[in-house]
């Protein structure tokens, strides 16, 4: 279990707006790729990846991902041998809020998927209350589209770079908010395990 925690931020390189691809030719070669070689990713591949799921895209802070009310329920983190790190959007930075290497751990609390044995990590997370206050009856199913929207984003950009991922949704949320000693409002919801393909 991690104990330290640390405050290193580290800026991400500009991301990328401009491509090689299509939109088309990466809609065409989009697929769930579950075999994923070990060699690290870049920051630059890393912030590319959090950028295109909750990337600020204008002068107002509206992102990559449509959000009801505007209203960013969002958290994201990254997991690589360095520790966990959290997005910041504003900053397109990473803070580092722990230590230690908890892949394996999140490997074993994802029902032991050999795909978990990836490079990075993304954890998609949400704090549920910024939507549901505003809009108690519709709240909560927006939180979960704004989910698969960043998703999709995050798993074409994947296909963009000519890395591999595949989403996983099949994990302990409690356990999960325990290893990555998240807030008590934010649960995770998704993960993304990426690397380059085998």
């Amino acid at each position: 279990m991690p104990t330290e925690k640390t405050d290193t931020t580290i800026a991400l390189p500009p991301p990328k707006t401009r491509g090689v691809q299509s939109l088309e030719e990466v809609l065409q070669r989009r697929r769930s790729i579950r075999e994923l070689a070990t060699p690290p990713l870049t920051w630059g591949e890393i912030g590319q990846l959090l950028w295109s799921a909750q990337g600020i895209t204008n002068a107002e802070g509206l992102r990559t991902t449509p959000s009801a009310g505007a209203l960013y329920p969002m958290e994201l983190y990254v997991a690589t041998a360095d520790g966990v790190f959290h997005y910041e959007p504003r900053a397109h930075a990473v803070t580092r809020t722990l230590d230690a290497d908890v892949r394996a751990e999140l490997r074993k609390l994802s029902l032991d998927q050999d795909c978990m044995n990836a490079p990075c990590v993304v954890i998609m997370a949400a704090v549920a209350e910024r939507v549901t206050k505003k809009y108690p009856e519709v709240g909560d199913i927006c939180v979960k589209l704004e989910v698969g929207h960043a998703m999709q984003n995050l798993l074409l950009q994947v296909t963009a770079l000519g890395l591999a991922s595949v989403p996983v949704g099949a994990f302990d949320p409690r356990k999960l908010r325990k290893l990555l000693r998240l807030p008590a409002d934010q649960e995770v919801m998704y993960l993304a395990p990426v690397g380059r393909g085998k």
